[in-house]
């Protein structure tokens, strides 16, 4: 009796021919063509992610762009600047650099 019922099932909906143009496009849309929608999903989450990323580096570009600033106006963080990144020093200070045993 379900053997019947399955089969009459399919005759049912894949003998007309609308369904079936339906389900053949459905499926050239979905895998077969060159812009076909898998491709459009990946490119839809690459430009959510590069917005993100866009994002972030306008904010370190706002950050920098204030260090630059602080540098360039006041000689005291310049003078510390150059101490912290560069291990810069006066004449007759002696630098000592201490390391985290896990470094």
């Amino acid at each position: 009796m379900e053997d019947t019922d399955k089969k009459s099932f399919f005759r049912k909906y894949f003998t007309n021919k609308y369904v079936v143009v339906v389900f053949v496009f459905a499926i050239w849309v979905t895998f077969l063509t060159d812009k076909n929608l898998i491709d459009i999903m990946e490119l839809r989450s690459d430009i959510e992610q590069l917005k993100e990323q866009r994002e972030y580096y306008k904010q370190k570009i706002k950050e920098n762009k204030e260090k630059i600033h602080q540098l360039k106006t006041n000689k005291d963080n310049l003078e510390r600047f150059a101490r912290e990144e560069y291990l810069m020093k006066k004449g007759n200070e002696d630098i000592f650099i201490i390391m985290d045993k896990k470094e």
